[in-house]
């Protein structure tokens, strides 16, 4: 029985205390911790019926199982007695010390989503909730690290024991745990309580892909074993023949776990038989030296595959991580080694604990925690819990693959696949990606926009000036990127936002511009004139309080010259106009695309209204010399209109379940395109032996803007969605 199986077998006291005191010198400090624990928790049971005091004591099992120092164990076994009992964290302080205070204080103020009264899957809600409990997490432990590896350690032991709640919050604290704690475990490099958190969260969100995963092992379990000891002992053979000593390394094998398999069935399209790296060796060995000696070795006698081989050991991943991966063919099967030493088997498992076990003190040198600061930052500028959440959780996906590329200065950035040379400025500097103005890679021009591979070597030149790139935001890859470049486009449209209600004034009084400013000043409408450009109601108040300040009513000629003052809306399909100008024509400029819904300005060229992104150079060219403009804003369209294309398993039956599910949902299919289809046949009665064992098929589908219910999350998890966009393109309509 493995450790964290042993773990969730514990009910009672003693046994929780044996284990304890099997895995950690009992001292003074951690008896006193667990007497007061004890005493503090008296009374108190969990839903299962068992004494509270067994998680506490059970969490500092798993803390010290990482290599735990004595004042984390304290903390683990102190880490509910402020927010659930009467103990002060005065009192912590008191008879523990600063930095066991400043641990339970830290994990005290984290607030986890358990409560009962939490909304649907449908309400937002439970998004920002959900993202605020991850900042305030993350947040909580840039000062000291420990925070989050308790905090894991206490969510991991909660999902060791979550049969004692009822299916509903199961799956929602299982939910949370696979989008929070598992990649932020893995971010620490603590891959034994990643795992763990993996499989426990996918048993318990999708029973029945486990299940399906787990039979299908267990039904090849012999034949899968024999090969690994087969393998296991070729490899050994090898090592001592060629000069490695018995005691020098060790081997060991395993067959992929069951959330890793499911991962790589929806993300490839494949099935279980399909799978390259379902079994692995793992070569441990003494010393650097010696794992390129072992791979040397194992790449002469077996059959490697060139297209799968990553040297984590030269250039390390951003946690830490050192490891040598590459794939061999034998014998008709396909083997992943890894090769590793000692020591970096130690930091793959344990993570940035690796250097609390066998580094003397307490702090987080050494560890890189960049990637925790980076989330503070993002959090600052996001506009809302939703746009930070998203873009964090995108950085911090565990299966994405990453690139590799050097600065000229031989630094290296670890990117995500598919990022471009604006996710590299923005990894070396957000100054650098504001002002970014060329782009070299390996020597030659390049756009900013280009996508990277590894082993690029990326340079970049600055402007003097802050850039607005909305065209480029959904290029990037990176968190950092996309959320630095919405704030600079949010800044500079505030900006154009004043001069742009300015040119609306003026165009409706023919009044030059410095006497609209000054009727601003005048009448106090400073803290207005932002809001006058994209909402009617301020943009007539302002004008009816100039027509009173231009005495336009007392004045026949004046009165004559404004008869048509009135605003009046003139519609366009999709857009709205409001002017006191003939307007007989409304057209697209086609230096710029804007689609439903983006921020747009119209300029008045004689009696046609040209609308450009509000963000457009060019428009803003005109903006700046005080183009004539006009009021524009769309319509208020209540319904959205998506295209998407859905990966999934080739059986019967499967389109017409895709299909009820969005419907269930609140979306209404208007068109399928399925791949293999001939006219005139049904789609799913086609058999599954004249196509692949994955098929595409693409959706258009119409839904309420007020739907929160999101096809990613409708049907992501079961289905893999291969691409999504919304058809609501100006141009189109």
């Amino acid at each position: 029985m493995d450790f964290f199986s042993e773990i969730s077998k514990i009910k009672t006291i003693d046994g929780a205390l044996a284990k304890l005191e099997a895995m950690q010198p009992v001292t003074t400090k951690i008896q006193k911790a667990l007497d007061d624990s004890i005493r503090f928790h008296d009374q108190y049971f969990r839903k299962s019926g068992e004494p509270y005091v067994v998680h506490p004591i059970c969490v500092a099992c798993i803390v010290a199982h990482c290599g735990g120092d004595e004042d984390m164990v304290c903390a683990a076994l102190l880490h509910d007695a402020v927010e659930d009992t009467d103990c002060k964290i005065d009192y912590i302080k008191d008879e523990y010390g600063d930095e066991v205070c400043s641990l339970v204080d830290a994990l005290t103020k984290i607030v986890e989503i358990r409560k009962e009264e939490l909304t649907s899957d449908s309400n937002n809600e439970k998004l920002i909730l959900q993202a605020s409990s991850f900042r305030k997490m993350l947040i909580a432990s840039i000062h000291d690290a420990r925070v989050l590896v308790i905090k894991i350690c206490d969510r991991l032991h909660n999902m060791l024991t979550l049969d004692a709640l009822s299916e509903q919050k199961q799956k929602r604290i299982a939910k949370e745990t696979l989008v929070v704690y598992a990649p932020i475990a893995h971010r620490l490099g603590i891959s034994s309580l990643k795992n763990e958190l993996e499989d426990k969260s996918f048993y318990y969100t999708l029973p029945d892909d486990y299940n399906k995963i787990q039979n299908e092992k267990n039904a090849k379990e012999q034949d899968l074993k024999l090969r690994l000891n087969q393998l296991t002992e070729r490899i050994t053979n090898l090592l001592l023949s060629n000069g490695f000593l018995r005691d020098n390394f060790k081997i060991q094998s395993r067959i992929k776990r069951n959330y890793s398999i499911h991962l790589k069935m929806q993300r490839k399209g494949i099935s279980m038989d399909e799978m390259f790296d379902l079994l692995a060796i793992r070569i441990i060995v003494k010393n650097k030296i010696d794992c390129y000696r072992a791979l040397g070795i194992v790449h002469i006698h077996l059959n490697p595959i060139p297209s799968r081989f990553k040297d984590y050991v030269a250039l390390p991943k951003e946690n830490g991580y050192q490891t040598i991966h590459t794939t061999v063919f034998d014998e008709s099967c396909i083997y992943e080694i890894q090769i590793r030493t000692f020591d970096m088997h130690d930091g793959a498992e344990l993570g940035m604990a690796a250097h609390w076990k066998y580094k003397s003190g307490n702090s987080n040198q050494n560890i890189n925690l960049k990637w925790i600061k980076d989330i503070k930052e993002n959090s600052d500028i996001a506009k809302n819990a939703q746009e930070f959440y998203e873009a964090t959780t995108s950085d911090l996906d565990l299966y994405r693959t990453d690139i590799v590329v050097f600065g000229p200065d031989g630094r290296t950035f670890a990117l995500p696949s598919g990022s471009v040379v604006l996710d590299y400025a923005y990894a070396v500097h957000s100054d650098i990606g504001d002002k970014a103005e060329k782009a070299f890679v390996n020597n030659q021009r390049a756009s900013l926009i280009q996508k990277l591979k590894s082993g690029d070597i990326v340079r970049i030149e600055k402007g003097d000036t802050i850039k607005a790139r909305h065209e480029f935001i959904n290029s990037v890859k990176t968190s950092k990127a996309k959320i630095r470049m919405r704030i600079v486009c949010q800044n500079k449209t505030k900006e154009i936002d004043k001069r742009v209600a300015i040119n609306i004034l003026s165009t409706i009084f023919e009044k030059e511009r410095s006497t609209i400013e000054e009727s601003i000043r005048k009448c106090n409408f400073e803290s207005k004139l932002e809001k006058a450009a994209t909402d009617i109601a301020v943009l007539k108040e302002i004008k009816n309080r100039f027509k009173q300040e231009y005495n336009i009513d007392s004045n026949f000629f004046s009165l004559l010259r404004f008869k048509t003052l009135k605003l009046k809306d003139k519609k366009f399909d999709n857009l709205i106009l409001y002017t006191n100008r003939n307007i007989h024509n409304l057209t697209f400029s086609y230096c710029c695309h804007p689609k439903f819904g983006d921020s747009i300005v119209a300029l008045k060229k004689d009696q046609i209204a040209i609308v450009h992104h509000k963000l457009c150079h060019e428009a803003n060219k005109e903006i700046y010399n005080n183009a004539q403009q006009l009021f524009i804003e769309w319509t208020k369209d209540t319904r959205k209109r998506l295209r998407f294309i859905v990966s999934f398993e080739n059986r019967r039956g499967v389109i017409a379940e895709v299909l009820t599910i969005l419907a269930k949902n609140g979306y209404d299919i208007l068109q399928i395109n399925y791949e293999g289809k001939k006219r005139g046949e049904d789609v799913d009665t086609q058999t599954s032996k004249d196509l692949k064992n994955n098929v595409l098929c693409e959706i258009v589908a119409e839904t309420e803007h007020s739907n929160k219910k999101k096809v990613k999350d409708i049907l992501e998890g079961k289905y893999q969605i291969k691409m999504l966009s919304d058809t609501k393109d100006a141009y189109q309509e």
